[in-house]
């Protein structure tokens, strides 16, 4: 009888060929290598406007991936997330620049410098683990959100060190002997620029924290992680340390957070305290719940959703219907995508919880039995 119902399930859900997962393996790998290779060719075809607005999505890229830990992963809600980026981007002007009159400076390496603004960040989120390992859904999203206040109110007095309201400018990355600034460097005869240097930076900035987190998620700490979101208690019962592991992602998310504001202060060429409040910490909570809780690939579409539509929006405004440039009447672009990113999240919680990412997955589980 066991045979029977055994044999009536197989037929109801065949296995796929094993030539067909080659097939399909194959495939996916020849995507991921035509991807690459597009990728690196970018900067010798775009324009500047593309290539800030590439740069923009990677470095919110590796701030939703670190966020993704916290919140999908592990369950964890944080409405603080600006707060440790405000801390990486102006960390590193810090340690970078050049002592002066009215701004304050270490004159530090630039490489240095963006690896000292990372740890800081994680030293931040050390020294509120503790709360955060004790503190679950929406208390410790109203404990982070407190972060912001505090984090706005040392940007704009602060100005020795932040510059006040009007910023500060940022220092130059520097790495191996080259420079990331305007100064033309040809390249198979294309001049390259701020933009086209930090973009292979930042390429591998992101693929480097998105294999970071893969393991991460793919491993013990991972399952871990999966566990305590799931079910605390139980988790706890199974011998895992709850408090340890919510404080030490915490602190993993925060030093993300870090090296995405980091990359930010690059790319702008100035900090200002404006940028680094609860809307972008909204913003970031959009990008994973967008492209998918708990997925590495998820974050990475979410940001890119997130980052790019208001740019392409600003770009675009003259072609498109209710859609203007600030002060002229209509939407304005900015306001527009907040309009639109904000029913992408209404959409996705009702028709698509897995976010635009579950997409691929359910393709990748159809194809190879479309294929035997």
């Amino acid at each position: 009888m066991s045979d029977t119902l055994a044999a009536a399930k197989a037929a109801d859900h065949p296995r796929p060929a094993p030539r067909a997962r080659t097939l399909f393996t194959r495939r996916r790998g020849y995507a991921w290598a035509i991807g690459a290779l597009l990728l690196l060719a970018l900067p010798f075809y775009l324009d500047r406007f593309w290539l800030q607005a590439g740069l923009f999505a990677m470095a919110a890229a590796i701030g939703a991936i670190g966020l993704n830990l916290l919140t999908g992963a592990t369950g964890q809600l944080s409405m603080g997330h600006a707060f440790f980026l405000a801390v990486g981007a102006y960390g590193y002007c810090v340690f970078a620049g050049e002592r002066g009159e009215e701004l304050n400076g270490l004159g530090l390496p630039p490489w240095l410098a963006a690896v000292l603004a990372v740890l800081v960040a994680g030293v931040a989120g050390g020294l509120f683990s503790p709360i955060a390992g004790r503190l679950k859904g929406a208390y410790l999203g109203i404990a982070t959100l407190a972060l912001i206040f505090i984090g706005q109110h040392v940007l704009f007095n602060a100005e020795e060190l932040t510059g006040g309201a009007n910023g500060r400018d940022v220092p130059a990355m520097s790495l191996f002997g080259l420079t990331f600034d305007d100064r033309p460097l040809t390249v198979a005869n294309v001049p390259f620029g701020s933009a086209e240097k930090l973009w292979y930076l930042a390429l591998l900035l992101t693929l480097g924290c998105g294999l970071f987190a893969r393991g991460v998620l793919r491993g013990r700490p991972g399952r871990a992680m999966n566990a305590i979101r799931d079910h605390r208690i139980a988790a706890g019962v199974l011998g895992v340390p709850v408090a340890r592991y919510r404080g030490a992602v915490f602190v993993l998310s925060s030093m993300y957070a870090g090296l995405a504001g980091v990359l930010l202060a690059l790319v702008f060429q100035r900090t200002v305290p404006d940028y680094f409040g609860i809307t972008l910490s909204l913003e970031y909570l959009a990008m994973i719940v967008i492209g998918g809780l708990g997925s590495v690939a998820g974050a990475v579409v979410g940001a890119a959703f997130v980052s790019l539509l208001p740019q392409i929006l600003t770009r675009y405004s003259d072609a498109l219907p209710l859609v203007s440039a600030p002060g002229t009447g209509g939407v304005a672009p900015g306001e527009a995508a907040r309009y639109l990113y904000g029913a992408a999240v209404v959409a996705v919680v009702l028709f698509l919880p897995g976010g635009l990412v579950q997409l691929t997955a359910r393709r990748a589980r159809i194809h190879p039995q479309e294929e035997s």
